[in-house]
């Protein structure tokens, strides 16, 4: 187990690296987070009140939504190998984590910086399981990809550094990264052969890193957010029409003011002119904007009508292929955070003398756009052409989870046991004649 000196030292190291990491992390916060407090960052300081308001209320927000629409499309719903049709016993811990709600967060720091963490702890009567931002954790690896070496925890008065022997609780001098002053206050035996950290990631790639849903369309978002200031401008200063007076000035304020709203002005003076300027065309930002929109729904792969709003009298088919790219993507997801998942579960069962079962896979919600009753009817025809049971077809029903499944079976169970006694005693009333009793 480290020293005093040693915990400290790697916490400086572990430090080092965090600071290299922080800012973009940050400004990627910045982008995807609601702040009433948002101020443009392409707009200049000198621009009067009214134009910075103006800049303030034209952002739009998208990239928190491309987020929001494939951390929809993430749930796990049980844990079981292929052979088995309930769930593996160390699902259990899943559920008195909470993980059901606990997943959410897991998933969308995931798909927001491009990797999210899970610490995988001792507790009392299951192993602890909880989510953690890469905005407060880092981990340092070496040539084994699956676990760190260490991992250094902000929490909110201390920090906590983690190795494959123990969980080392240090004292923060100060709220900046820049204090580097730690003094280690306790440590405590996890009880594994690794540091019990599980990252997640928004998918794989060999050559370069990870970097999530965001990221990638910052400047996509700076566009939207430009055209929409521009359209508001338009909008504010030259959408209505602007009259003027040449050859003749109020002599108060009063009476300009009469002038603006009277239905008929008549003036003495031949040599006045009035006339309006004509108003200002915002067909040509709208466009812009919904150009910039279908462009962001196309690289992100999030179903365009999601973004602009345009769903209209659309067919199961055509629903289908406008989400098509999205299903694709949320496919790839599913594939990369599932064995995080399956890592992590099987952590939690080595804490609880469980064997891992190389087999055992979590379960994904079906959250595809289908009609019931072209699904429940597909499936009729699956049990009575390809003879295959019912109740295996059961888990193919959208938005059907391992406790349905589970309740069905039961009920399903008790269904036959009932049927089994009333034929008993339909044959004890009504006896064969010659035949015996069985």
């Amino acid at each position: 187990m480290l020293s005093s000196d040693e915990a400290a030292a790697r916490a400086r190291e572990l430090l080092e690296f965090r600071r290299a990491e922080a800012r973009r992390l940050d400004r990627i916060h910045e982008y995807v987070r609601t702040d009433p407090n948002w101020r443009p960052p392409w707009l200049s300081a000198s621009a009067p009140h009214e134009v910075r308001r103006l800049a303030e209320v034209s952002r739009v927000n998208m990239l928190a939504f491309v987020v929001s629409a494939r951390v929809q499309n993430l749930y796990v719903d049980g844990y079981r190998t292929p052979r088995s049709a309930d769930d593996a016993p160390v699902w259990a811990t899943w559920q008195a984590n909470a993980f059901d709600a606990r997943q959410i967060g897991v998933h969308r720091a995931a798909m927001t910086y491009g990797a999210s963490y899970v610490t995988v702890l001792p507790g009392d009567p299951v192993p602890v399981m909880r989510g953690v931002s890469p905005r407060d954790m880092t981990a340092m690896y070496g040539d084994d990809d699956d676990w760190p070496e260490l991992a250094l925890q902000k929490r909110r008065s201390s920090w906590r550094l983690i190795d494959a022997e123990a969980v080392c609780t240090l004292l923060r001098e100060g709220d900046t990264f820049r204090t580097v002053g730690v003094e280690l206050h306790g440590a405590t035996l996890h009880g594994v052969p690794v540091c019990p950290v599980v990252r997640y990631r928004e998918t794989d790639d060999l050559d370069d890193p990870v970097v999530g849903l965001a990221e990638p369309h910052m400047d996509l978002q700076d566009q939207i957010n430009i055209t929409s200031f521009g359209l508001h401008v338009a909008q504010h200063y030259g959408a209505h029409r602007q009259r003027y007076i040449l050859g003749w000035l109020g002599e108060s304020e009063e009476q300009r003011l009469k002038a603006s709203a009277s239905k008929l002005w008549t003036f003495d003076d031949p040599d006045v002119k009035v006339g309006e300027f004509g108003q200002t065309d915002l067909g040509g930002y709208i466009e812009s904007r919904e150009a910039s929109l279908r462009h962001l729904a196309t690289v992100s792969q999030t179903p365009a009508h999601e973004l602009l709003g345009q769903l209209v009298n659309l067919s199961a088919e055509a629903l289908a292929a406008a989400e098509a790219g999205q299903r694709r993507a949320v496919a790839e997801n599913q594939t990369v955070i599932g064995e995080a998942h399956e890592q992590a579960l099987a952590l939690a069962g080595a804490y609880q003398g469980l064997a891992p079962d190389p087999s055992a896979a979590v379960r994904w919600r079906d959250t595809e756009a289908r009609s019931l009753g072209l699904v429940v009817d597909a499936l009729g025809k699956m049990a009575q052409m390809l003879g295959i049971p019912p109740q295996a077809l059961w888990e193919r029903v959208p938005g059907v989870s391992d406790d349905d499944l589970e309740r069905w079976r039961t009920l399903a169970a008790e269904g036959d046991a009932f049927a089994r006694l009333q034929a008993t005693i339909e044959r004890q009333m009504n006896p064969v004649p010659g035949g015996t009793d069985g």
